[in-house]
């Protein structure tokens, strides 16, 4: 064990969510739940605003919508998480050589491999500096534990939450472990904590207590053994820089069970197409190929087959998942699949005569393809026209129109998406509706949560942009009511004696801006603002 507290934990606060209330200034103070919005979706990350209503990582997100009935309910963008988390990662490697990433938003660090702390002050300083460089370079929160140990600083972390620091003191380790709960140590879940509940031990100092023996005796050798070692607050795992990834797969749970065999396996295809392109991300191959399969019993399957070698071709890991679809039954109905690859290596070791035997038949298809296209417009047959793509308007996702700027969907149904116009470094901003399939909006790219200098110019010309087209409005409305006003007075002048026979001209019922009724408060009922 270290003498000096320079492993540092860090813990982004309710990342996902943090992140959706500093892109959207409509939703900063607000209950934002995060995760999938389908009938059997789950949540993700939950802000600390919607905890309050009993809603959290992993709960169900039907559940979730009865406690929270008002919160704001989106889909990830991870692309926008992946862009904060490598700025995030990136301060960390300033740090130290050696950066143990966990998750997206969770990472061990060596301060004393970096030479930048060697005893309780420097571990301090260093921790509180570096939450204040997240909060500069990405505008979100991060809580920090520092501690002579992995397990310990994890829990200093949690202590922490939210936006806090946390530094266990060496030699204070047993004091601090002792009244808390058993499952606070790594690897005690439900099922062991209810093993050792049963066995009436429920905090770490019971354990400790109760002896390595009857320990290795109630959970096994290792088992027992690494968790009394845990109680006594000894933790000599390392920080390691590079942790090997040992599988790659996918899976995706259906809002409605799936009865078609024939929709299975094309899901199953789909599923291994998205394998595949993980594992090259990865600069990866792999050699056995899984399956997993849900039922409409909640009952689970997995089925693996090995292959000769390790393979990254998408047609190769799609036929043997489909062969190991053939031995499962699904005639009761899917709810989930999966797709995954096992037995990773760095290369691969194709059947190049089989490879090149699937690529020349693509040739000669995509060639008879081609002629067939020849001789229908030879013949004058007319060609079908192209199906556009439909557009899914998910909650949460950044879009961008022409006229008004970049917004974010609030919701889409019945035809319609509606669109909160605002960015990250605005003020709550307006909420229009439009046609789903309305040409000038569009999906696009988020915006840095933290605006760079360059980026001011732009936004300040949107904003002005925006103010026009406001104004523009306000005068058509304006003018079209002097214009009735005007008429009503010429209809009604009481030096004509009568009144005019000339039809009432009504107002134009459109109003400015192409926008219908939008759903959601007005800007000037938005919150107040906070920090995320």
């Amino acid at each position: 064990m270290r003498t000096a507290p320079t492993i540092l934990h860090l813990d982004m606060d309710a990342f996902f969510a943090a992140a959706e209330q500093a892109a959207k200034p409509s939703l900063r103070g607000k209950a934002v739940v995060v995760g999938g919005l389908g009938l059997r979706g789950v949540v993700s990350t939950a802000s600390y605003e919607a905890r309050v209503f009993g809603v959290h990582s992993a709960m169900p997100m039907a559940q979730a919508r009865r406690l929270a009935p008002n919160a704001a309910y989106l889909t990830p963008r991870f692309t926008l998480y992946k862009e904060v988390s490598e700025q995030v990662m990136g301060l960390l490697g300033k740090l130290s050589p050696l950066v143990e990433p966990l998750s997206l938003d969770e990472a061990f660090v060596d301060l004393e491999a970096g030479g930048v702390a060697a005893d309780s002050a420097s571990a301090r300083a260093v921790g509180e500096r570096l939450r204040a460089d997240i909060r500069a370079v990405t505008g979100l929160t991060g809580s920090v534990g520092l501690a002579a140990s992995k397990m310990l600083a994890k829990i200093g972390s949690e202590r922490a939450k939210p936006d806090g620091l946390v530094l266990i003191e060496p030699g204070t380790e047993r004091a601090l472990l002792g009244p808390l709960s058993v499952r606070t140590l790594p690897g005690v879940g439900p099922a062991t904590g209810d093993h050792l509940r049963r066995a009436g031990i429920t905090t770490v100092e019971e354990i400790a207590g109760a002896g390595q023996d009857e320990l290795v005796r109630l959970l096994g050798k290792a088992h027992g053994a690494a968790l009394h070692a845990m109680a006594l607050a000894r933790d000599e795992r390392p920080v390691v820089a590079e942790r090997d990834s040992k599988s790659v797969s996918v899976e995706d749970t259906y809002d409605v069970d799936i009865h078609d065999r024939v929709r299975v396996r094309a899901e199953l295809a789909r599923l291994a197409d998205r394998c595949v392109g993980r594992l090259r991300g990865a600069g990866r191959s792999g050699r056995t190929v899984v399956i997993k399969v849900r039922r409409f019993d909640f009952s689970t399957l997995t089925r693996s087959e090995t292959l000769r070698g390790p393979t990254d071709d998408p047609g190769v890991i799609r036929e043997a998942a489909a062969r190991l679809l053939e031995a499962v039954d699904t005639t009761g109905g899917v709810r989930l699949l999966g797709v995954g690859v096992t037995g990773l290596a760095d290369f691969t070791q194709e059947d190049l005569f089989a490879q090149a035997a699937g690529e020349r038949a693509e040739a000669e298809a995509a060639a008879l393809a081609a002629a067939g296209e020849a001789v229908r417009e030879d013949e004058g047959e007319a060609r079908p026209e192209p199906v556009p793509e439909e557009r899914h308007w998910r909650a949460g996702h950044d879009v961008t129109h022409l006229r008004h700027g970049a917004g974010w969907v609030q919701g889409s149904g019945v035809g319609r998406v509606t669109v909160r116009f605002e960015t990250p470094y605005s003020e709550p901003g307006r909420v229009r509706t439009f046609l789903v399939d309305d040409p000038e909006l569009t999906l696009s790219l988020p915006l840095p949560l933290v605006q760079r200098p360059e980026e001011s110019d732009e936004s300040d010309e949107a904003e002005e942009a925006e103010e026009t087209d406001q104004g523009q409005e306000q005068g058509q409305g304006q003018g079209h009511r002097q214009d009735l006003e005007s008429l009503q007075v010429q209809e009604r002048d009481p030096d004509r004696g009568q009144a005019s026979s000339a039809p009432a001209i009504r107002p134009n019922s459109r109003s400015g801006g192409g926008s219908g009724a939008a759903p959601g408060p007005s800007p000037a009922a938005g919150p107040e603002r906070s920090s995320p």
